[in-house]
């Protein structure tokens, strides 16, 4: 929430607004005074490593009365405030929107009780309104993800990180009841990320006899030779008859049932605390900007709105439409109206599955993903170690369902990762294909497996044991794959680099009058150093798409040594590792050590490999679980179209293809489509939809340029695009 404060604050200082901060909510609204105050840039200053919300909250009976809500349209006549920019879940944006809609009624009410003049009242003649939807359970419909629930992701993947390490010693089976009374997004993902063996959603309650069918699975799991079992609980989790379904009860029946020892957990408001991840920085800071811009452009006539994540844009929803389907949905549910189970199709096809280039976080989960979805299918699925040189060399070996297990939290790449291209392989490469009888395959990293593919793909016309499906999915740290917005392991690379940040400037806040310089991975993307500027507030961040030059340089000093002046007295820079040959990371130290004499002084930080290793963070895990699993469904598909006279022959652009998230949606891109968008020499696309984010990254560290409005999101309507709920 504090991001979204700090860049709706210093974009609507930016764009010449007076800001003002509501503290507690709609109480102090209601009760005005000091509880309504100015905001200044500094005000907002060392917010973003903070968790809950500065400006505090507070649940309100005052605001449910006309009475109350006149109190509080009087605070804000009286100081000209006629823009709201509300952060919470629907009960709170139903409230401003009541607020919105009877506004000039309440103003009628104030001038006859003659609290407000004619004159004020004219100025203040309409009010707008914007929402933000902050709530961990991500129980708002119409946006893909609301501000808190990465943050609450983090917290709880950390718990069960740190409990089944000690659960596997003892082989005990574990239940953790997470948040979530009438929406299931916490415990699914949560499910998905730690590779549990059963979950219970509201949305989903499991079918009659469940009880059996859990106590199958769990003895199953200890046969295959798993010491663990992991139980992820919501806690709204109900039957099918509508009764509630706890830890105890679910405790009981594993304990009396299995005489397995037994573990229950419930995390409660651990979820709601602690450092908010990267994600949920920049989220909020991205939702902040595009706040001030929709209340900018608003009119009388504009509806109440919400801002909303869908896939990677931001975008405006009339605020009632995605409260009334929110309630919808809880309503069906209560209805007992709940949809059926998707069933798998099946056939018998072998999928070989490799990492390329260097390990990242969240490679694993994907592959374990790919496997298990796999043998769903009916397939055969086959590990290839070492990547292109694995499949020259032959150091493949079938995978089963138990070979993947545990792998969703482990870092780095356990089927082994080269750089190794397959160009000077591929009379080895296709001879193994027809050896193993290679029917498909999956390549999982950064850009050399994009390059990999392209190589495979260009062989074909040589080589027909070539001629099969594959899909490249993008895992990289330095998010430079073509076709994709974003790469299995960045996010975890920059929560790293966001950690060390915020340590770093504690230290300054500390000694005062320094300047940290500090050096990001990704090669020549720049992508690792300007959302971490984003996310950790800094002053600059230097990368290779962004060309620089001394006047820049002279420019980000004399920024900093007026920055000295004012009660923020630090200072903090990121300097992409490749972003210029000559202005180094030792180069840009002196610089600014040299400037700042006797003002600031200078320490610098390179950040290294440990931006490569690490536990995935829960949007890694997700996001590989997913891509793996459309990954092999897709090639499932693609498998049958190319399948003639009894065997595979696939030699159409369509059948090599990137699989990557594109703006709203996850798309299949042939690699050949995708040489025309790739700077082949530099290792990254011609186009890249983060820097347009760079011009807030300088707004927010008060530099003072113009902001590119021209791609504003419109508003659109959500029940129109949901269709039938």
């Amino acid at each position: 929430m504090n991001a979204a404060v700090r860049a709706t604050v210093r974009v609507g200082i930016y764009t010449g607004a007076k800001v003002y901060f509501v503290h507690e909510g709609y109480q102090g609204l209601v009760d005005g005074g000091d509880n309504i105050r100015q905001a200044t840039w500094e005000s907002v200053s060392m917010m973003l490593q903070l968790g809950g919300t500065v400006i505090g909250s507070a649940r309100c009976q005052d605001f449910r009365s006309k009475e109350g809500r006149a109190k509080a349209a009087c605070n804000l006549v009286k100081l000209g405030i006629t823009n709201l920019c509300v952060i919470g879940g629907d009960g709170s944006l139903t409230g401003a929107n009541e607020f919105r809609n009877e506004w000039s009624e309440l103003l009628q009410i104030l001038l006859k009780a003659g609290k407000i003049t004619a004159e004020e009242a004219k100025r203040s003649s309409h009010l707008n309104i914007v929402g933000m939807v902050g709530s961990i359970d991500n129980d708002f419909c119409g946006t893909d993800m609301t501000i808190g629930t990465d943050s609450a992701l983090h917290r709880i993947m950390e718990v069960v990180d740190a409990i089944t390490t000690t659960a596997q010693s003892h082989q005990r089976a574990f239940i953790l009841e997470v948040m979530g009374r009438h929406c299931g997004y916490l415990a699914l993902v949560t499910a998905l990320a730690c590779g549990a063996d059963w979950v219970f959603i509201p949305e989903m309650p499991p079918d009659e006899g469940w009880q059996d069918h859990l106590c199958r699975r769990l003895t199953y799991q200890r046969k295959i030779g798993n010491r663990l079992n992991v139980i992820i609980v919501a806690e709204g989790a109900l039957d099918r008859h509508g009764k509630p379904i706890t830890c105890d009860i679910i405790k009981n029946l594993v304990t009396k049932k299995l005489s397995f020892d037994t573990r229950a957990t419930i995390l409660g408001h651990v979820q709601r605390g602690g450092t908010p991840s990267a994600f949920d920085r920049i989220l909020g800071s991205r939702m902040g900007v595009e706040a001030v811009m929709a209340l900018l452009e608003a009119t009388p006539d504009t509806p109440a709105c919400v801002v909303s994540l869908s896939g990677n844009m931001a975008v405006r929803l009339p605020l009632m439409e995605c409260v009334q389907v929110t309630k919808e949905v809880t309503k069906a549910m209560a209805e007992g109206r709940f949809e059926e189970a998707v069933k798998l199709r099946g056939n018998n096809i072998n999928i070989a599955i490799m990492n390329v280039g260097a390990p990242c976080a969240g490679m694993n989960a994907a592959v374990r993903s790919a496997v298990r979805i796999g043998i769903l299918q009916g397939h055969n699925m086959l590990a290839v170690h070492d990547g292109f040189d694995g499949l020259a060399n032959g150091t493949i070996e079938p995978m089963t369902w138990g070979y993947v297990g545990g792998w969703t939290g482990k870092g780095g790449s356990n089927l082994g990762t080269k750089r190794s291209l397959p160009a000077s392989m591929i009379e080895e490469i296709s001879l193994n294909i027809a050896k193993f009888n290679i029917h498909a395959l999956v390549i999982i990293g950064g850009f050399e497996a994009f390059l990999g593919g392209l190589e495979l793909v260009t062989a074909r016309e040589k080589y027909e044991e070539l001629c099969i499906p594959l899909v490249v999915i993008p895992a990289t740290v330095s998010n430079n794959v073509p076709g994709s917005d974003f790469s299995i392991g960045a996010d975890t690379a920059l929560n790293t680099i966001t950690t060390t940040c915020d340590r770093i400037k504690q230290s300054a806040a500390g000694t005062k009058r320094r300047v940290f310089i500090i050096e990001t991975m990704g090669g020549n993307c720049g992508y690792l150093a300007t959302m971490a500027g984003l996310a950790a507030g800094a002053d600059a961040a230097y990368i290779y798409e962004e060309r620089f030059g001394i006047h820049d340089l002279e420019t980000n000093v004399e920024h900093l040594l007026e920055k000295m002046k004012t009660t923020v007295k630090r200072g903090l820079i990121l300097r992409n590792e490749k972003c210029n040959a000559n202005y180094t990371t030792d180069f840009l130290f002196s610089l600014y050590s040299e400037e700042g004499k006797g003002v600031f002084d200078c320490r610098k930080n390179v950040l290294g490999h440990m931006q490569q290793g690490g536990t995935p963070t829960p949007f890694d895990r997700n996001f590989g679980t997913k891509m793996g699993a459309k990954a092999v469904l897709w090639l499932t598909d693609k498998l049958k179209e190319c399948y003639r006279h009894g065997r595979i022959f696939a030699n159409t652009p369509d059948s090599a293809c990137v699989l990557g998230m594109k703006k709203r949606a996850t798309l299949f891109q042939p690699l050949s489509d995708l040489k025309e968008d790739t700077d082949f020499e530099h290792r990254i696309p011609k186009t890249q939809w983060w820097l347009k984010l760079r011009p807030i990254l300088k707004i927010l560290a008060k530099y003072k340029i113009s902001l590119d409005t021209s791609e504003t999101a419109t508003m659109e309507h959500v029940i129109k695009k949901r269709g039938t709920v």
